[in-house]
């Protein structure tokens, strides 16, 4: 399994990974560590359910702070605070074990542990993963199959014959994995359902940057971000010349996507035969845009900037940071899951162990 961390100088929330399947959730959590960088916080604790963010925690404040209403009561958030506090002093501690095993003695150096599980309502399904990253590559994983951890690299073979000789630790894993996770997961999906399973139409623009531009169908202000756009001709879904955008978050909690067309080749009286599609998961009814040279917006300079996606984490109380941006490979990914337990988060169960 394949990942690529990308340095950003803001705390990116939601669509990390996310699933076109009406039925699935989702609970992660991202802790990412760092060194050389005064500026920004040493430590970054993240939670997400279903693309929203439900806390936020760093070396900063030492505080963690809840960003739902929902979560309110449901744990106690001093335990909470307490125990990434421990975390944190793990992470500062593994980061320099890290370093020398790579031989470096000084540097901006980032360490980032994240993991996640999948739950389908409909199938009872549980996927997830857990894994280490160091400066923009894996470093460690936990195989959920065999439950066991796999090192990528020459330097975290000792990590991975470490932990797994460890068989409380292993055992902990399995359980937590397979019982605690969607335990957990459907606890908070149920006190968020409100928030969590609405659905909010967007709104569909279509743009040009130029005339001889590509046009972009572009929807923002959607909710969940389960969903589909495509462009299709005469009836039919077309993909020659069409280029589909990732799906992003807006600073408002609601998702955004983007699809272009290379119209370039095809007269403009054959235009009309194009119509973008809109598909929502949860709502029967597609929200369909004909192409029509009269509903373009065009704008010489930068109309597109537009699409850009807004991440400033109100998330994050303004606070910037930089942080890896994992992203994997969904569908093929091996990945074990993540925690909460009768109001307790379940990755707040136990440390870190040390490198």
């Amino acid at each position: 399994m394949k990942m690529k961390i990308f340095l950003l100088l803001l705390l990116l929330l939601g669509a990390v990974i996310h699933s076109t399947d009406a039925v699935t959730h989702s609970l992660q959590y991202f802790y990412t560590a760092s060194t050389g960088m005064e500026q920004f916080p040493q430590f970054v604790a993240v939670g997400i359910v279903d693309g929203q963010q439900i806390d936020y925690y760093d070396s900063v404040s030492e505080k963690n702070v809840l960003k739902q209403t929902w979560m309110e009561g449901v744990r106690d958030e001093k335990t909470i605070t307490d125990i990434r506090k421990g975390l944190q002093q793990s992470f500062k501690a593994n980061v320099g074990v890290v370093m020398q095993r790579f031989n470096q003695t000084a540097g901006v150096h980032i360490v980032q542990w994240m993991y996640s599980c999948e739950f389908d309502d409909e199938t009872q399904k549980v996927t997830g993963y857990e894994q280490y990253g160091y400066d923009g590559e894996d470093f460690l994983s936990l195989d959920m199959e065999t439950n066991t951890f796999i090192a990528p690299k020459q330097q975290a073979v000792i990590t991975q014959n470490k932990w797994n000789r460890d068989k409380a630790l292993l055992e902990y894993k399995n359980n937590y994995f397979n019982q605690e996770c969607p335990e957990s997961l459907k606890k908070y999906v149920n006190y968020g359902r409100n928030s969590l399973m609405r659905t909010d139409r967007p709104s569909v623009s279509l743009l040009q940057k130029s005339s001889s531009s590509p046009v972009s169908c572009f929807a923002s202000g959607f909710y969940p971000n389960r969903a589909e756009m495509f462009w299709r001709k005469d009836g039919e879904e077309i993909h020659d010349g069409v280029e589909k955008g990732e799906i992003k978050p807006n600073n408002d909690g609601t998702f955004q996507t983007n699809v272009n067309i290379d119209l370039s080749s095809v007269p403009t009286g054959d235009w009309n035969k194009y119509e973008c599609v809109f598909q929502l998961s949860g709502v029967d009814e597609d929200i369909t845009t004909r192409l029509e040279k009269t509903r373009i917006l065009i704008n010489e300079s930068n109309t597109i900037n537009l699409i850009i996606p807004v991440v400033v984490a109100a998330a994050v109380l303004g606070l910037i940071a930089v942080i890896g941006f994992i992203i994997y490979k969904k569908r093929n990914a091996k990945r074990p899951p993540s925690p909460v337990v009768n109001g307790q988060a379940p990755e707040e169960t136990k440390f870190l162990p040390q490198a």
